[in-house]
């Protein structure tokens, strides 16, 4: 059979159990609610049982109940009565079942078969395409991959959708904030007054952090992911960090000086005495049990970087994505001007944050004028671009080196820096500025603990 021909075979579907789905629900107005989760109208294989599904809808919009009676006379007015079958066909449907008790068993092998029927028309496509010499077969893969993870998800995307389910999910997500009363709606980042500001990071998001070099951009960074992945209240959260400049050892001595509170340096040159190594050890301990995913890839191409976001989602079910940095990532098209291979990159970002309904931050260089003065939208590096697909850019300031005096850099190592996270652009939320304080030497920041009186740092 599997070497059969197929394309004379009939695509694969089961009459019996649609006829039985229809019939349930000219039985009961109630079985709607479950059919309604997983079908459309054109899940179903028989044109007639699309029609006769499609005015039960229609019915149910209008608050009306579907019986054998109103059905015909909906599908009359529509003038789709014929292509239903006819009024004897429509009252068959009641004696296919004897109740609708089995309703969702009924619709679940109608959509298992809608799916099959689709992941055919996929196959044919991709066979069809596969042929063609002057498609890529990298854009061809990530294609498919796109087509056949849009296939996975129950939520099936559609090109449009009426204002009223809209308005229905709206109104049960509202439903959902007020009776679980959380104080963020997103994923916090474990810095307070960022998620006061925030809220946390939010589904479909581009979230852009932006600095000039030793910022400490991929710190915060780091720190977010183990603040999700760590130390999150209310359960930690799967997180991956895509990481394209520094090894995943290099990474890794970061989060364990971090968590530990350990200087870096001292790990680095093997000079801890035996209280550091159990701080170490108990601090390895806690990052051996997060849900983080560490992916290191120099060069790392976008369509690689998109499919193993896909699997990542897909397989441990990660809720969030750091990437380590935007302008590291190799577009395909590289004969384009690099701002061009940027900006697509941008726009595929923004896709792919979407398709897997999770936030991803980004982490990206600012121009050097960012050093004379406060960084602004206009420092963002490469293209305008990223700042228009961004729903999110944060810019990390604070006083340059060059222009502290020795003693104020050996303060600074010891007692930490203060620094200033600009929030430059939140697309579904205000602006504004907070105050961090960063730990050099152990690449971390912290909330800013102030005095009630002095209004300085403790």
């Amino acid at each position: 059979m599997a070497n059969a021909d197929i394309r004379n075979n009939i695509p694969p579907h089961d009459d019996m159990a649609e006829r039985a789905t229809l019939g349930a629900l000219l039985m009961d107005k109630d079985a709607i609610s479950t059919a309604i989760q997983y079908l459309r109208p054109d899940d179903f294989y028989s044109n007639a049982n699309g029609k006769v599904y499609e005015a039960i809808q229609n019915l149910t919009d209008k608050g009306l109940e579907a019986d054998i009676l109103t059905v015909s006379e909906e599908l009359r007015q529509n003038g789709k009565l014929d292509e239903a079958g006819g009024p004897a066909y429509v009252a068959s449907l009641t004696n296919i079942v004897p109740s609708s008790a089995n309703i969702e068993y009924y619709a679940q092998t109608v959509q298992g078969y809608s799916l099959k029927r689709a992941l055919i028309r996929v196959s044919r496509d991709v066979i069809a395409q596969s042929f063609d010499e002057s498609l890529e077969a990298r854009l061809l893969l990530e294609e498919t991959q796109r087509k056949i993870f849009e296939l996975s998800d129950k939520r099936q995307t559609f090109s449009f959708r009426d204002i009223k389910v809209i308005v229905q999910e709206t109104s049960e997500f509202i439903e959902r904030l007020y009776n679980s009363k959380q104080e963020y709606t997103g994923i916090p980042s474990g810095f307070d007054e960022l998620d006061k500001l925030t809220s946390g990071f939010q589904p479909s998001e581009l979230i852009i952090i932006g600095a000039r070099p030793s910022m400490g951009k991929t710190a915060f960074a780091l720190n977010i992911a183990a603040n999700v992945a760590i130390h999150n209240k209310k359960g930690n959260i799967p997180a991956a960090f895509f990481t394209l400049e520094m090894s995943d050892i290099s990474l890794m001595l970061r989060i364990i000086s971090s968590e530990a509170m350990i200087d870096a340096n001292k790990i680095r040159t093997g000079f801890i005495d035996r209280t550091d190594y159990f701080q170490l050890q108990e601090a390895m301990a806690r990052i051996y049990e997060a849900p983080l995913y560490i992916v290191d890839m120099p060069n790392m191409k976008l369509l690689d970087l998109r499919a193993l976001a896909r699997r990542l989602r897909a397989q441990e079910k990660i809720e969030i994505i750091f990437i380590d940095y935007l302008t590291l990532i190799s577009s395909e098209n590289y004969k384009l001007p690099r701002h061009e291979q940027i900006a697509e990159i941008s726009r595929s970002l923004k896709s792919l944050a979407r398709e897997l309904h999770i936030p991803i931050v980004v982490l990206s260089q600012l121009t050097r004028e960012a050093e004379r003065e406060r960084p602004n939208l206009a420092n963002i590096r490469e293209s305008g671009s990223i700042e228009q697909d961004a729903d999110v850019v944060m810019l990390i300031h604070r006083a340059r080196e060059a222009d502290k005096t020795q003693e104020e850099r050996e303060q600074a190592r010891q007692l930490g820096s203060e620094t200033e996270i600009i929030l430059a652009k939140q697309r579904n939320g205000p602006v504004g500025r907070i105050s961090l304080l960063f730990l050099s030497k152990f690449a971390k920041f912290v909330n800013m603990e102030r005095d009630n009186n002095t209004n300085a740092p403790i």
